[in-house]
């Protein structure tokens, strides 16, 4: 008997799955393959069940005689093991980024005489529906506020891209790319307290309230999924601190990320150039202390910024502190440099990691930006945040724009580089 091979990724079964598995049954034996979550957060959406739930459901659905584990987006591992007749999928994949896996898999079935069949996608009002109650089940506070903690058991490193608006929230959820035959997309978001306030117009010395910076969360939140990773400046005073825990798990946020300075805030990448001032190990170990007291979920993580590298205070000054904010309650450590040559981050991982296996390491290669995700996890990174990029890529091209209408007094000359208005609201989902 042929057989015939579908992979889903899916979390709830509707009639757009049940077409694809009847067009199956007529080839010959029907085998799903699950994706593993590992490949399933490079491809599609965060699973709402593990994928032990989506194995256990999808041998319950009638006609489906075996269920295996597909870990490789590119199907390399099942058509290797099952030599399969047929693979049947939704023709939603002969354009966009997924074309290049369907162009692979042919490839593979060509390789032996197996053969692609394209069921046409089933798209009405009721799959509809049920697609956006599992994107708003992801947006709910309860499931995006622990997605941080399994991104970390997930992946070899949480790509992590800084939000400021709900339209640049838009832009970090829905990017997805194809490279050298893979899927990959962005992990969590930054809601960063410099972009924040320069979208706003203001400088990035904590002037904007925490009412303020609650609403840009907001208006994030209310049209993305992905995990939110807050930056809490220094965290204020204590006394205020544990109020903003509170409101952020609230929201829905993952973590927060405070710095150990005190006084005015100036932005770190200044270093010594102005004067800053680091809190001592003491207060700052309390201030973690407090928040981790004050939160009321497990989910939460409260992440400690050490800025001795960037305040050239020295190697063991910042492992010093890095151990005691652990032992105080943080979750993680962020640890920055304004180095271009990574080395020093490098080397306070390593020797981090060499007594602390467990604690997530955050970096922001701002200044240090050549390294890359591989060599940053290679060295025991876990979280790496591109902290200001859509902020510093639009300011440049909105600038020119403004510059070229007033020179030519006339929008012409600059339309060729402008996106539509129509590919923009296309990003926007309507319920």
């Amino acid at each position: 008997m042929k057989t015939a091979y579908t992979c889903f990724c899916t979390d709830v079964i509707h009639e757009g799955h049940m077409n694809i598995i009847n067009e199956a049954k007529k080839l010959g034996k029907v085998i799903i393959g699950c994706l593993s979550d590992q490949v399933l957060i490079r491809y599609n959406k965060f699973p709402t069940i593990s994928q032990e739930e989506r194995m256990r459901l999808y041998k319950t659905i009638p006609g489906v005689e075996q269920v295996v584990l597909q870990e490789q987006m590119q199907y390399d591992d099942v058509i290797e093991l099952i030599h399969p007749d047929y693979v049947v999928h939704g023709d939603n994949w002969k354009e966009g980024p997924e074309s290049t896996i369907r162009a692979h898999v042919q490839e593979l079935l060509a390789s032996y005489g197996g053969e692609l069949i394209d069921v046409p996608y089933t798209f009405n009002e009721k799959v509809r529906k049920i697609d956006l109650q599992l994107r708003e089940k992801l947006a709910m506070p309860e499931y995006r506020r622990k997605r941080l903690r399994q991104l970390i058991e997930m992946t070899p490193i949480v790509k992590t891209m800084e939000a400021h608006s709900g339209l640049t929230g838009l832009i970090v959820e829905k990017t997805v790319v194809e490279n050298e035959g893979k899927l990959d997309q962005f992990d969590a978001m930054w809601v960063s307290s410099l972009c924040d306030s320069t979208a706003k117009g203001k400088p990035d010395i904590e002037l904007v309230d925490m009412t303020s910076r609650f609403r840009t969360i907001e208006d994030i939140t209310e049209v993305t999924t992905k995990p939110i990773i807050f930056d809490g400046d220094t965290g204020g005073l204590t006394e205020h601190f544990v109020y903003t825990v509170r409101s952020l798990e609230r929201l829905g946020v993952s973590a927060v990320i405070i710095e150990d300075k005190t006084g005015l805030k100036k932005n770190s990448l200044f270093g010594t150039e102005v004067k800053q001032t680091q809190a001592t190990i003491e207060e700052f170990s309390e201030k973690i202390a407090a928040g981790k007291k004050a939160q009321l979920t497990d989910d939460f993580m409260i992440i400690a910024r050490i800025e001795s590298l960037i305040l050239e205070q020295g190697m063991e000054d910042a492992l010093t502190r890095a151990f005691a904010f652990v032992k105080a309650g943080a979750d993680g450590i962020m640890i920055h440099s304004r180095k271009k040559d990574p080395a020093e981050i490098c080397e306070f991982c390593d020797k981090f990691r060499s007594q602390d296996p467990k604690t997530p390491i955050v970096v922001v290669p701002t200044s240090f930006n050549t390294i890359t995700e591989e060599e940053l996890a290679a060295h025991g990174v876990n979280i790496v945040i591109y902290a200001n990029q859509l902020t510093r890529s639009a300011f440049p091209a909105m600038q020119q724009t403004a510059k070229d209408i007033l020179k030519y007094h006339r929008a012409k000359e600059v339309d060729d580089r402008l996106m539509s208005i129509k590919d923009i609201i296309t990003l926007i989902d309507e319920i």
